[in-house]
């Protein structure tokens, strides 16, 4: 861990020696060049008018305004950037964003596409529907609800801004750790114009992607856009030979621009993605061979030595006295010989992991007067999604998981904002309506006697959770923030939200014994097979979650080179219901956990001087009632257990010589979180203690990329360029597991691109250049099931690519 003091020494003599750095440079206008990527306002990059002096524009105060003089920690990057650093979706932001970790296939999932996004170590590492994100995604300004739809290929794409620290004021429900908000490109009235590119490379990959722009009149003009990516697997299943990790999708997005007075503009969007892909590449990290589920297994197999702890053996049987013998390297025990190595799965049961996600939205903006705007955003997304995951990866049945999810959510926000010289403001209302039907089947081997083991290795029924899950969410919010100017140099701001969700969930949880439901039957309707105790009853189950949240900022610009700012942000996520059980809860109904809160003060300093950029941030989150994972028996459940506090440290750097061709951009952030305290849970097991570190927060992250434009001639530009981040050790889940933790690691890029005519570019590159084996996900229950999984990041590949606009 980073010890706070050492967090206060670094940012105090940080923000002084660049400082002092920077007054010595020369005050020229803005910098020619871009810091991680001009987000909107640099016309090459990103399609659209320049800024003045090349100001980079940003969003994250629901105006567009300069990122310099924006009270907030931003990271922003254009579409270029974008490619040229290799990130083609949102899980690659982490090896360029400060404090952000974003990790595909969610713990529990089994689904590819299925996100786990943590900012400043504040996130949620349940994926599935019954628990909300803790960082909001946003497309178009639109909320993606669910963690499937968060996983967004980067195709036709404007900018990504990543604003870091709670955002509950403006962005409103579960962006406690922060946002992310993706803006795609817009329709032009002016040219008709196309772009695409291909892409070919290692592991049979196939890419390609294509953009048209198409005016249709003075007032009215049309985008459409399109790619496909399909890749072969990197983890190869030894039962079967087929390849995990494989890629297989399809995107088609649309857009309309409507714009027939100067104070009126509509804009239609709608986009969709498809994945059908293998399975999520988990490999065996380690089993618990003491554990009750992989003791039964292996004694009902007739592993040598095998006993199970809580049946002790009787008399007759040949091991009855004699001391436990240990597991042998033997087909028929659980133990770490099912271990394949790192891109070898030992499963055989099915695996599959699908998703389905599309959306359209509307947004219309009207100009009442010089200072007065109005703006309704109208939007509708559909999510369907299966994932299916054989969480022992060994021929075993410990665990698997299946599980199926379809979402259907509707927004409605209205805002108005005004901008009076001096003081700015935004008043607005927001609806947000999403109704998730979830279905989760969990064969598992927990019966009452090794016997029924038996017919599962056999291919019996065995045991069988059957999970049915209606969940519906109805939240709305009122907010408003205003700034105000007092000096041409000092400006405050604040602003309150008031939100109300309402959470119904209606639910049937079943496990499957060979025995019969009860008479009468509660689900008459439905094609569920009899079987099993019913332990929770198909009847509405309410909670109401209402949080009022606020924040509040000063900035100062010292200089015409250096603002800085000191702000206050408070946010809350949402609580809920449990869905997994595999005992009768109290009074057959569901247990509730309750919403969680971050609290965060910040400092920071924005420097930009002649050729020169530095943004940095310092800031202290206490994070409460925080919503972590406990057991009860096999089951995880949720709740509000856990008090912590985050520390930490931002810096972000950009350096463009004029006219000299060299770019340098940087980033790096400290971290030093603690928690404070674990509540006791009454019939539950912690598996996390005071002291212990929270899941995907590294001490230290940083990233740097260095690259040079070198002209040959008036028509060629070859550029090198060199990418490489470093991130220190991480844990995936809460408590100590040294079998799913990554000691720190630094990953490599390299490409070299030749530009002709500022048309046609042809780029070959290296992905993780020098090979390095390293984990993206983990995840365990040695304590009673007896598993632990893991999976890492794909190994070195090449490309080439090609590419034109016209």
């Amino acid at each position: 861990m980073v010890t706070w003091s050492k967090v206060n020494f670094l940012s105090g003599a940080a923000l002084l020696a660049l400082s002092a750095a920077a007054t010595g440079l020369a005050v020229p206008a803005m910098a020619q060049g871009t810091q991680n990527g001009d987000a909107i306002g640099d016309e090459e990059q990103a399609g659209a008018a320049p800024a003045p002096d090349s100001v980079i524009v940003v969003t994250a105060r629901r105006r567009e305004e300069s990122l310099q003089e924006t009270p907030v920690a931003i990271s922003a990057f254009s579409a270029e950037t974008l490619q040229d650093r290799q990130i083609q979706q949102t899980s690659d932001l982490e090896r360029i964003t400060p404090s952000l970790q974003f990790k595909p296939a969610g713990q529990l999932s089994g689904n590819s596409a299925s996100s786990v996004v943590f900012i400043r170590g504040v996130g949620q590492l349940d994926p599935t529907a019954a628990v909300d994100p803790g960082v909001g995604i946003y497309i178009d300004e639109v909320y993606v609800g669910r963690a499937v739809g968060g996983t967004i290929d980067f195709g036709d794409i404007q900018s990504v801004e990543v604003l870091r620290g709670p955002q509950g004021t403006l962005f409103g429900r579960n962006t406690i750790g922060g946002a992310i908000l993706v803006q795609t490109r817009e329709p032009e009235f002016d040219e008709l114009s196309a772009r695409g590119r291909f892409r070919v490379g290692e592991y049979d990959l196939f890419e390609g992607f294509a953009a048209f722009n198409l005016p249709i009149s003075e007032t009215v003009a049309a985008r459409v856009s399109g790619g496909f990516r399909k890749r072969d697997g990197y983890v190869i299943r030894e039962f079967d030979g087929l390849d995990l990790g494989n890629d297989d999708s399809v995107t088609v997005n649309g857009a309309l621009r409507f714009e027939p007075t100067a104070d009126f503009e509509l804009q239609l969007r709608a986009d969709y993605t498809k994945r059908d892909e293998n399975g999520a590449p988990f490999v065996f990290a380690g089993i618990n061979e003491n554990a009750p589920v992989a003791a039964i297994v292996s004694v009902a197999a007739g592993c040598p030595g095998a006993t199970i702890p809580f049946a002790p053996l009787q008399p007759g049987d040949p091991r009855f006295g004699a001391p436990n013998v240990p597991l042998i390297d033997d087909a028929r025990c659980a133990n770490d010989f099912q271990d394949r190595g790192n891109f070898v799965n030992g499963g055989t049961a099915d695996v599959l992991s699908t998703s389905e996600v599309w959306g359209i939205s509307g947004t219309a903006t009207l100009d009442v007067s010089d200072n007065v705007l109005l703006k309704s955003i109208t939007a509708y997304r559909s999510t369907e999604s299966r994932g299916i995951r054989d969480a022992d990866n060994t021929p075993f049945l410990l665990i698997t998981t299946d599980v199926g999810s379809k979402s259907e959510q509707f927004s409605q926000e209205l805002q108005v904002q005004y901008d009076g010289g001096p003081l700015n403001g935004i008043l607005g209302v927001y609806y947000f309506d999403e109704d998730t039907n979830e279905r989760a089947t969990v064969p598992l081997s927990f019966p009452p006697s090794p016997p029924v083991i038996g017919s599962i290795l056999a291919g019996g029924p065995g045991s069988r959770d059957l999970q049915v899950s209606q969940l519906e969410t109805r939240s709305w919010a009122i907010f408003g923030e205003a700034s105000y100017e007092i000096t041409d140099a000092l400006e405050v701001s604040g602003g309150l939200r008031y939100t109300e969700d309402r959470k119904t969930f209606q639910g049937t949880v079943l496990n499957l014994f060979p025995a019969t439901l009860p008479d009468p039957d509660p689900l008459p309707d439905t094609a569920i097979p009899d079987g099993g105790p019913l332990f929770i009853y198909p009847t509405p189950n309410r909670e109401t979650f209402s949080a009022l949240t606020g924040s509040a900022s000063v900035s100062y610009e010292v200089a015409p080179w250096l603002n800085t700012y000191l702000s206050y942000s408070r946010s809350f996520k949402s609580g809920g219901f449990n869905t997994r059980y595999n005992a009768p809860p109290p009074g057959f109904e569901p247990v509730p956990f309750d919403e969680e809160t971050v609290d965060s003060y910040e400092v920071g300093a924005k420097i930009e001087a002649g050729d020169f950029r530095l943004n940095l941030a310092a800031f202290q989150a206490d994070y409460g009632n925080i919503q972590l994972v406990f057991r009860q028996g096999v089951v995880p459940l949720l709740f509000n257990a856990g008090e912590a506090r985050i520390r930490g440290f931002e810096a972000e750097a950009s350096y463009r010589p004029f006219d000299t061709g060299l770019f340098i951009d940087a980033g790096m952030s400290i971290l030093d979180d603690e928690i404070l305290s674990i509540t006791e849970v009454p019939g539950a097991t912690a598996t996390v203690q005071p002291g212990d570190e929270l899941p995907l927060t590294p001490s230290f992250q940083g990233n740097l990329a260095i690259g040079y434009d070198i002209e040959i001639g008036n028509r060629y530009v070859l550029t090198p360029q060199f990418d490489g981040s470093y991130t220190s050790d991480v844990v995936f889940i809460t408590g100590s597991v040294p079998e799913i933790e990554q000691e720190g690691y630094f990953v490599a890029n390299a490409s070299i691109q030749l530009e002709i005519d500022e048309r046609f570019s042809v780029q070959a590159g290296i992905i993780n250049l020098f090979d390095k084996e390293y984990l993206i996900q983990g995840n365990a229950s040695l304590g009673t099931l007896g598993y632990a999984e893991k999976i890492y990041a794909r190994p070195q590949s090449w490309y080439l690519q090609v590419s034109a606009e016209f």
